[in-house]
């Protein structure tokens, strides 16, 4: 599934073809994706102008200049393609500017979803509600995460999934990020120190940027708006590396299922 660095090399890779453009033309190819696409989704958008871009945890938004905003996810497959030269069978939602510029998300496996917001998207969108602080803002800190966390006895990688406390990680970038971190995933979230929590913190934060930088992780179908694959699979220090040694240098990646889905750490140097 798309993680924040995707969504957000996605968002950038879009603003440069949307920002400042009319939609000339909007294209649905199909009903919806996981849901239905909004009721009225083409006469509210065509003519509309984009402003801007931006994220939101694991969602994209394109504000428009009509107060509203088209909020998409990118599910477990979906993908923006810029200028395609032909539409294939899974692009399902087509924007066409004033320009002649063609972007069509394409979404195989039709997870992903499109939502039109009126007004203040944080306010109004219901997938807003209960999120917690962006992981790269200065709201994440050491102090906010030991206070989500206090008296916790659930382990701390689920914890770190879970969206109300912290918005937008996702199962790779946790297991990076708890790795540099030297903290066992099933440690009990409560009894992790401050000065550990400090470490985790800028982990997040580091491996965030620099999966950002190397344009996300391709796993399955993920590319970005302009096709290129992200690099940043080539730098995972456990994910998916079960067996192989451990960076720390004391011992190999291990794999284990948690909720569904897998783990990778090092039982040396995490503790």
């Amino acid at each position: 599934m798309p993680e924040l660095p995707e969504v957000e090399t996605t968002v950038r890779g879009l603003a440069p073809v949307l920002e400042g453009q009319r939609l000339a033309r909007i294209e649905l190819r199909r009903e919806g994706l996981r849901r239905p696409f909004p009721q009225g989704f083409v006469q509210r958008l065509t003519g509309a102008t984009v402003i801007d871009l931006s994220r939101r945890a694991k969602y994209g938004l394109i504000h428009t200049n009509r107060d509203c905003a088209m909020i998409f996810h990118l599910g477990m497959s979906g993908r923006w393609r810029v200028d395609p030269d032909t539409l294939e069978k899974h692009d399902h939602l087509v924007l066409t500017t004033g320009e002649g510029r063609r972007v069509a998300l394409n979404d195989p496996r039709r997870f992903g979803s499109v939502d039109l917001v009126d007004g203040d998207p944080e306010a109004n969108f219901a997938g807003f509600v209960d999120l917690g602080p962006e992981p790269l803002s200065d709201a994440f800190d050491a102090r906010a995460l030991a206070a989500a966390l206090a008296g916790r006895k659930a382990p701390i990688k689920p914890l770190l999934l879970d969206q109300r406390i912290v918005a937008g990680l996702g199962n790779i970038y946790v297991c990076e990020a708890l790795n540099i971190a030297r903290i066992h995933p099933g440690r009990a979230a409560g009894s992790i120190s401050q000065a550990r929590l400090e470490r985790l913190v800028a982990a997040i934060k580091a491996v965030l940027l620099d999966a950002i930088a190397a344009g996300g992780s391709s796993l399955r179908d993920f590319a970005a708006p302009d096709g290129q694959l992200g690099y940043f699979k080539k730098s995972f220090r456990v994910y998916g590396r079960e067996g192989e040694p451990c960076p720390c240098g004391e011992g190999r990646v291990r794999r284990r299922v948690d909720g569904g889905r897998s783990t990778f750490y090092c039982a040396s140097c995490q503790r």
